[in-house]
């Protein structure tokens, strides 16, 4: 159970794909780190990028949602190319150990 009733204050999320976490601070892509292998994707195309936004699949193609969501799809800016993940299978928090280990 939380207690706090303030305003949110922690800046990093993970998003998890089947193969793949994000890790962002704040808007930004910090980290993508390879779920099988453990290592991290320095040179992914994520990193260093701002989360556009979320999209779900629908009836209609893409749907944007207002807040990223299990089973939709991470949307970052590239300035050449769009970057869309695969489906998220799960939103939380990283580890203290993972936040030391983003890029600049």
């Amino acid at each position: 159970m939380n207690s706090y009733h303030g305003n949110e204050r922690r800046q990093h999320v993970l998003y998890v794909t089947q193969n793949t976490e994000y890790h962002l601070r704040g808007q930004e892509c910090v980290g993508v780190r390879d779920l099988w292998s453990g290592h991290w994707r320095e040179d992914h195309p994520a990193v260093g990028r701002t989360l556009f936004g979320a999209v779900m699949p629908g009836p209609k193609g893409l749907e944007p949602l207002e807040q990223p969501a299990v089973n939709c799809i991470l949307w970052f800016e590239n300035g050449e190319s769009d970057i869309l993940t695969s489906r998220l299978t799960a939103i939380t928090r990283p580890s203290k150990s993972s936040v030391t280990r983003y890029v600049a």
